[in-house]
């Protein structure tokens, strides 16, 4: 079958893998749609950032190059001996996590912050880039009815952004702020209104994608490049907000996400970083504000789809490009490096 597997930066190649089967405890799945990550792109423009490349990664065993693709939702095909969970036919969506079971984040059930951490299609396994993938039972969750495979591609992120928001100091009626309205941007917004933020200020530089964020219900979105996005905010809000979200993975807004909090309020650091960041320790030791990093997401994909079924997270909102699998470097990665109107773009991997 054919794959896109990654082999450097800027070096990802569609190409003829073996078609996998699944073993015992295992489950074989037809990929429909395979979303691009923000991850994915980190990998192509800059990587290896979780690739394994010096030796096989501990719990997949995999080493450069590997299949990518981490966002997707298929049927499943065949199961191996002693899977009862899901049967052939039936519609599902993966976790893409590797967790060791054992670490301290593990054995206290914070298992997406494993010692060993990975994840399927970036990690190795042979992810959603290909027209099968074979996974472990426990990472495989049925979709209710009603959701499409295209919605079902979209779980994985936003699961992403409903994890931050939990784990945030977020309440019901508060204030947030969202720096950056990419795919996570803009899906941290959904999961803010379900939430019950009473207002969501968003930064981001792109027209389209500002649209996109008045689109999905934010406040009001600020443009940086023609107001002082920290000064507005704090305007409007007073005291300025209880939590805000980094989702822009570049230094200097970092220090602008902590300066937009309230005293005692909370940045949250959503994004993966290609390189060092620095901030003024000062404006969080004099203001006793919070830092909180959030990695993934855990026990929350059922929850996810039944949000989706409720109408958050809407593809035809956030899908904007639909492409063939031979396509995925110049009308995908090239794509989404070049052109920032785009949100989503989703990979048929085969018929």
């Amino acid at each position: 079958m054919k794959a896109a597997r990654w082999h450097q930066a800027k070096d990802i190649r569609v190409e003829d893998v073996p078609e996998p089967q699944a073993g015992p405890g295992q489950v074989k799945i037809k990929v429909a749609w395979t979303g691009i990550c923000g991850s994915d792109l980190h990998e192509y423009i800059a990587g290896p950032i979780f690739v394994p490349v010096k030796a096989p990664h501990p719990l997949s065993h995999d080493i450069a190059p590997i299949t990518m693709g981490h966002e997707f939702s298929g049927v499943v095909d065949s199961v191996g001996e002693g899977v009862t969970k899901v049967q052939p036919g039936d519609r599902v969506v993966v976790e893409p996590i590797y967790a060791c079971g054992e670490c301290y984040a593990c054995r206290h059930g914070i298992y997406n912050a494993c010692e060993k951490l990975g994840f399927h299609g970036l990690s190795g396994g042979g992810g959603g880039f290909a027209p099968f993938t074979v996974v472990g039972e426990r990472w495989v969750h049925k979709m209710p009815e009603g959701l499409s495979f295209e919605q079902g591609a979209l779980v994985e992120p936003s699961a992403v952004a409903v994890h931050a928001v939990r784990v945030s100091m977020m309440k019901v009626g508060g204030k947030a702020a969202v720096f950056g309205a990419g795919p996570i941007g803009l899906l941290l917004v959904e999961a803010l209104r379900a939430a019950g933020a009473s207002e969501i200020y968003v930064v981001e530089l792109s027209p389209q994608r500002a649209q996109k964020a008045r689109d999905l219900g934010a406040t009001l979105v600020i443009d940086p490049t023609k107001d002082d996005a920290v000064a507005k905010i704090r305007e409007l809000t007073t005291d300025g907000v209880d939590v805000s979200f980094e989702v822009t993975g570049v230094s200097s807004v970092l220090q602008q996400c902590i300066d937009v909090t309230r005293i005692e309020g909370q940045t949250v650091i959503v994004s993966i970083w290609e390189k060092a960041a620095s901030f003024q320790p000062n404006t969080v030791v004099l203001t006793e504000r919070n830092l909180k990093g959030t990695i993934a997401y855990r026990d929350i994909f059922p929850a996810v789809m039944e949000l989706m079924v409720k109408g958050y997270f809407p593809a035809d909102k956030l899908v904007t490009k639909r492409i063939a699998l031979d396509d995925i470097v110049p009308e995908g990665f090239e794509t989404l490096v070049k052109e920032k109107s785009h949100i989503k773009i989703l990979v048929k991997p085969g018929e």
